[in-house]
């Protein structure tokens, strides 16, 4: 009890850094990997990671540090290694205020930002266009302080995510910030230091135009931790709320480690690197006591569904990429597939590499995300009647805790028959899809098109005590289904897995739009 009343609170959606420290609020230390950014070789940085992963806080931390504000450091990393603590003028954009805009609209909230900076120093009198007017800025707070200028800009990419999908208003939100952005190479000997930060990748000939000595750290190592939660930082910076969080589930502390870890860890930004949460859900997490889909319920870009149906991406074909970084690290508006999409935006991340080739294995991070796609995508698969569809899901998991398949196959039987006519259900890859979805939806292990000595498994799921052998037909048999099993002898596949194994067959009827009958055996 006592250990609880000292725990700081959670910075649930706070993103200032003064706030975090004057509120008393739990910090986790980045201030060493800040002094290093602060203090290399190069003047222009850009770093990517997805959104609620810390860049509004580190960009936060950035200016308060630059601005000289020592006292707030006070007993992190940083106060160890910085003597001199200079003030320098700092100039702090935040885009994340522009998503959804036109031109105009996009062009006035530049504006207005410019013009805070503008009355701070005196310009009464602004130059005309927002490119001007930055240049003007960052002249005049140089010669008003006698020091080098810090440029902040923070989500530099949120007024074009939106749009990114569409071929015509892209290229108009782009040249305004393009045009915003262009004075900062000519301004380079008033410059200090300039920072950008975005989820995705804008190819310099779009965006920055000829500011082409910007370095992306992205993917670098030393900066590989800078957002986000370490599993060191968790267990020895937060242990005290992982205890709080496991008296209230009534479980272990152990265990309610390996539950946050499923759900929240996973994330990797280059290869080796540590084990990195995602920060907004499990600060939410253990403020709350639950483990709920905090990040993605917090807002599921349109454009990822869009672009997700752009380029025809089947559920289970999100995961389980491999690519070399050219590909996934890869311009935005320059996509010929949808992977650098999905690395950049958080729903797949490096998971492994291949040094001899350059390969890296992309996989979906952890138990939220994929909860929280397959989610997304469910409407793509029983139309309407999306609520009624988790309810369905939900009433089959709890079939399946009971080792009843039958009963979840009759669940779904039954609420297929209440879907409206969707398109491409005449064919079996159709189901299986849908089997992949609601699978996943159930956070257990699913995977499809499984490869054996003689031929692939249409689809695998594993239980907690139970591997499931599935095998679909449409407009055929279960019995031909569980034909194919034993002829091919897929359950030999599992012969050293410690679950026993129960084979499905499954046939859909194409003109009823749902399941026909099925068949389940035991494995031998």
């Amino acid at each position: 009890m006592e250990q609880e009343r000292t725990l700081k609170r959670c910075p649930i959606g706070i993103q200032t850094f003064s706030k975090i420290i004057e509120g008393n609020y739990l910090y986790i230390d980045k201030t060493e990997y800040v002094y290093r950014l602060a203090n290399a070789d190069a003047t222009y940085f850009f770093l990517s990671r997805p959104r609620r992963f810390g860049k509004s806080l580190l960009t936060s931390t950035l200016r308060s540090y630059f601005e000289g504000r020592r006292e707030l450091f006070k007993g992190l990393a940083i106060e160890r290694i910085e003597t001199e603590w200079t003030e320098y003028p700092v100039l702090h954009f935040d885009m994340s205020g522009a998503k959804h805009v036109e031109k105009e609209a996009l062009e006035n909230y530049i504006g207005y930002q410019l013009e805070q900076w503008e009355k701070q120093y005196g310009i009464d009198n602004p130059a005309i266009g927002n490119n001007n007017r930055l240049k003007q800025l960052i002249i005049r707070a140089y010669e008003q302080t006698g020091q080098k200028v810090v440029v902040l800009i923070d989500e530099y990419d949120a007024p074009l995510l939106d749009v990114v999908h569409e071929e015509k208003e892209l290229p108009a939100l782009r040249n305004v910030m393009r045009n915003f952005y262009s004075p900062l190479k000519g301004c380079d000997p008033y410059l200090r230091f300039v920072f950008l930060t975005g989820i995705t990748k804008f190819s310099q000939l779009s965006i920055f135009s000829e500011l082409n000595n910007i370095k992306n750290i992205s993917m670098d190592t030393p900066y590989a931790t800078i957002c986000g939660i370490t599993e060191e930082e968790m267990l020895t910076q937060m242990t005290g709320y992982i205890d709080r969080m496991a008296k209230t589930l009534g479980i272990g502390h152990e265990d309610t480690v390996r539950k946050l870890k499923m759900k929240y860890d996973g994330y990797h930004f280059t290869w080796p690197s540590p084990d990195i949460y995602n920060p907004y859900s499990l600060l939410n997490a253990v403020h709350d006591n639950k483990t709920n889909n905090y990040w993605f319920g917090s807002g599921t870009p349109t454009y990822l569904i869009e672009m997700l149906r752009k380029y025809e991406v089947v559920p289970q074909a999100i995961g389980q990429r491999e690519a070399l970084a050219s590909a996934f690290d890869a311009p935005t508006e320059r996509l010929t597939d949808i992977t650098p999409l999905l690395y950049q935006s958080g729903y797949i991340t490096i998971k492994d590499c291949d040094e001899e080739t350059g390969l890296y294995t992309l996989d979906i991070p952890n138990g939220e995300i994929r909860v929280g796609l397959m989610e997304s995508l469910l409407p793509n698969y029983v139309a309407s009647r999306t609520d009624q569809g988790m309810t369905t899901v939900a009433k089959m998991y709890r079939a399946l805790l009971k080792d009843d398949m039958d009963g979840a196959l009759h669940l779904l039987q039954d609420f297929l028959l209440t879907v409206p006519y969707c398109d491409n259900t005449g064919y079996e890859g159709h189901y299986q899809q849908l089997f992949y979805v609601i699978f996943s939806l159930f956070g257990m292990y699913v995977d499809v098109e499984v490869r054996t000595p003689v031929g692939r498994i249409d689809m695998v799921m594993r239980t907690q005590t139970k591997v499931y052998i599935i095998e679909l037909k449409i407009d055929g048999s279960a019995e031909a289904a569980m034909k194919q099993i034993d002829i091919k002898d897929y359950p030999s596949r599992f012969a050293l897995c410690e679950l026993p194994v129960v084979k499905v067959g499954i046939n859909f009827d194409s003109e009823k739009k749902t399941i026909g009958e099925w068949v389940t055996e035991p494995g031998s």
